[in-house]
């Protein structure tokens, strides 16, 4: 979801929050799944991205501590800003709010195959990019950000200002447009 936001550069799936060294998706330990989002601030900020976070999901949910909502923080000022936007955010609400905020210490890149998920299940869309399905497609900005679309998070408008910078064919921008309008959510 996160990877269709105007100013994000990259997103990585991954595992925080527990103590198990090198976790993966088979032997996780008492980590949480999470996604790490490096953007740009000068076209986002922190306070967008929460605003993101708590629109995409029901944070009154309790989940397993492997699908716990969860916003991870790097310093104070962040860490503030997710214990604001939670307390507007249980205004919304009946039930408390089971997100967790806690200090990110260590962030764990899952595997391959869990990295840009729904782009990876249209073929003709990653193959169009001629990208490694390994770091190259982790750090890839243009596959973050047709991820995003293919999710539904982002509007035909939004791709249509951009598609043309990412070195795609009229064909491919064809196909994930037609996704969009199939899949749109309206939440990005």
């Amino acid at each position: 979801m996160f990877g269709c936001v105007p100013g994000v550069i990259r997103t990585r799936v991954g595992y925080a929050g527990g103590s198990k060294v090198n976790p993966t998706y088979h032997s996780l330990g008492d980590h949480t799944e999470t996604v790490d989002v490096d953007y740009d601030p000068s076209q986002t900020d922190y306070p967008k991205l929460l605003q993101v976070f708590w629109k995409n999901h029901n944070p009154t949910s309790k989940c397993s501590r492997q699908y716990m909502s969860a916003i991870f923080y790097h310093d104070g000022e962040q860490k503030r800003l997710a214990e604001e936007t939670m307390k507007e955010e249980q205004k919304n609400h009946g039930k408390p709010i089971a997100t967790t905020i806690a200090p990110m210490k260590e962030f764990y890149i899952a595997e391959d195959y869990h990295q840009k998920y729904i782009l990876q299940q249209h073929a003709p869309v990653i193959n169009s990019l001629d990208i490694d399905p390994g770091d190259e497609l982790i750090s890839c900005h243009v596959a973050a950000r047709i991820n995003g679309y293919l999710g539904g998070y982002g509007s035909v408008p939004m791709f249509e200002r951009e598609w043309s910078r990412w070195g795609i064919t009229e064909k491919t921008a064809d196909y994930i447009r037609k996704q969009i309008i199939s899949s749109f959510r309206g939440k990005c």
